[in-house]
């Protein structure tokens, strides 16, 4: 315990004090030997900060990535040393991989034990170092405070990402001073201390983009994240421009807004929506990356469309297209600067209105995507359609509601066809590297980052075996998120891509079926198992009324068998 006569603070007690004073609410994490006197000091001292204990690390970081998500906040996540710090590592990829800042701290072997094999040692600096934006571990008590706060520092500023800090057994319990436990509270939050684009740079963007005859916006993930769905309005309205996104990127606008097409790309996008992509002279890039996914492997837009990049990493502008006009910076910041670029030379011209037509491109292309799809969202065959699924799900959810989906089913379905009718984060996937097992801790997290606000998890019965034990979680904390389980007992991507293109050389992907209502309600949640489309709509509802956590378990049919909107299963 730390000493009051010489102000000083012992390494555990620094530690709780650092992240209240960064505003940290929630700690998601799994106890640990390694972890005691950190765990002691979060016991004893006042601090306002509530710990979810977790079934397993990696639950605890995808907890910390959703509560980023809808809070805009850092998420905080801990664990144990040797086993813990590989488990948890998964989460930190992802959410680092997808610009999202959370901190993962590992307890760890004490400093003067490393190298005579204590249980659980393990190099930790060199694990987390390539698979972060910031790591460090903490060798001396001494360093805790600076390097909390460079952790913070990097995680919000510029684009963000995720940091680990190891903390030593010893280094929590050596002493620290306690003038040096101070923060930029700022830093909680992101994006920090935002970078302006060059001025030129955003005047160049906007004289390119107004030569253009049918120029598109395609918006990734980086709108969202940077707030600028207002701005973004603004720009496209103005304009009537029609613009995309990726499924990162929705909520960029509101998907029933005139202008927005919809998801475009092999998991989501479709032929109606491909279309108008193809159709476009110029492409404008927001906070997006342009990967295999949204171009269909960098085939749509062409190569050789004209290009304007926005994006706060210079790194992701030309890395898979020319650009004609790079613009680096903070997406609101930028786009605020465009609009205030096009307010002046709008008034000074006093003609007519420039209009790119987008309103009537999207109409048209919804029209066609959502009339393809509509007897398939009203079947009543069996196993159930999962565009059956969708649109019986659409129906009962408020429109405030957030849903988190895993990959596999789910994903490509919703960001489809299920149209979420505000901006901002109401769609949330892991997209970085599509793990399986996210989508029920991620909901955990963003329902405590949102308290009020309904969550649903959609996942198939393949993630459901990742991550069933977290079920033990949500009844614990009375949770009120209602899960979707999508059984046809299937990896059911791969299956996929097995028929496409391994001529159906099935291998290795099926397993067998599983009853995941009782499963839930063994834990305590109010469960339903559904086969009849007809009583799928009801029970959907009945589940989403819940007061506490329910799951519905729908027989459904197996993607590699459906007409699912993926046009590359090997993207």
């Amino acid at each position: 315990m730390g000493n009051p006569q010489s102000n000083q603070l012992t390494g555990g007690e620094a530690m709780v004090r650092m992240l209240q004073l960064h505003g940290v609410k929630h700690i998601f994490g799994l106890c640990g030997d390694t972890s005691l006197p950190f765990y002691d000091a979060l016991y004893r001292l006042d601090h306002g900060m509530d710990h979810i204990l977790t079934r397993d690390e990696r639950s605890a970081a995808y907890m910390a990535d959703g509560y980023a998500r809808v809070t805009g906040r850092v998420g905080v996540c801990e664990g144990p040393s040797g086993g813990g710090a590989t488990y948890i590592l998964p989460g930190l990829v992802e959410a680092n991989e997808s610009s999202v800042p959370i901190l993962g701290i590992t307890s760890d072997v004490s400093t003067n034990s490393h190298g005579r094999y204590p249980l659980t040692e393990l190099d930790q600096d060199r694990l987390f170092q390539p698979l972060t934006k910031w790591n460090g571990v903490i060798e001396r008590a001494d360093m805790l405070p600076n390097m909390v706060r460079a952790a913070f520092r990097a995680m919000t500023t510029g684009t963000p990402g995720a940091a680990h800090l190891g903390l030593p057994f010893d280094v929590q319990q050596a002493p620290v001073s306690e003038d040096d436990i101070w923060a930029q509270a700022e830093l909680g939050s992101f994006p920090a201390w935002r970078a302006g684009p060059d001025p030129t740079a955003v005047e160049a963007a906007l004289e390119v983009l107004l030569s253009a005859k049918s120029p598109l916006v395609i918006c990734g993930g980086g709108v969202v994240l940077s707030g600028a769905e207002s701005e973004l309005e603004r720009l496209v309205a103005k304009l009537n421009l029609p613009l995309a996104t990726t499924i990162s990127g929705q909520g960029s606008l509101a998907e029933t807004h005139p202008n927005c097409l919809g998801v475009v790309g092999s998991n989501g996008g479709t032929a109606a929506t491909r279309a108008v992509v193809e159709a476009s002279d110029l492409v404008f890039f927001i906070g997006c990356r342009a990967g295999s996914v949204t171009t269909e492997r960098w085939r749509y837009p062409r190569p050789g469309t004209r290009i304007v990049h926005l994006d706060s990493d210079p790194m992701a502008i030309a890395a898979a297209y020319k650009t004609e006009v790079p613009v680096v910076g903070d997406a609101r910041l930028a786009l605020a600067a465009m609009n205030r670029l096009l307010d002046r030379r709008l008034a000074e011209s006093q003609g007519d209105p420039i209009d790119f037509a987008g309103r009537g491109k999207v109409a048209r292309a919804k029209k066609d995507k959502f009339d393809a799809v509509a007897a398939l969202a009203g079947s009543n065959q069996r196993p159930i359609r999962p565009e059956r699924l969708i649109r019986d799900l659409h129906q009962v959810l408020p429109d405030d509601a957030i849903v988190v989906a895993d990959p596999g089913t789910p994903c490509p379905y919703i960001s489809a066809y299920y149209e979420f009718q505000q901006a901002g984060r109401q769609f949330i996937s892991n997209r970085a590297h599509g793990a399986l097992g996210y989508s029920m801790s991620a909901a955990m997290g963003a329902q405590y980052g949102r308290p009020g606000t309904k969550c649903v998890a959609m996942m198939g019965d393949g993630s459901f075996g990742f991550t069933s034990g977290e079920l033990e979680t949500v009844v614990r904390k009375d949770l009120p998120i209602t899960f979707i389980v999508c059984s046809n007992s299937i990896y059911g991507w791969i299956k996929a891509g097995q028929k496409s293109a391994f001529d159906a050389r099935y291998f290795s992907v099926d397993f067998s079926p599983t009853d995941h209502a009782a499963i839930a309600s063994a834990y305590g949640v109010k469960s339903w198992r559904v086969e009849d489309p007809e009583a799928l709509k009801s029970t959907l509802a009945e589940a989403v009324r819940h007061e506490g956590p329910s799951l519905v378990d729908v027989i459904c049919q197996p993607l590699h068998e459906a007409q699912a909107p993926v046009s590359e299963w090997i993207a």
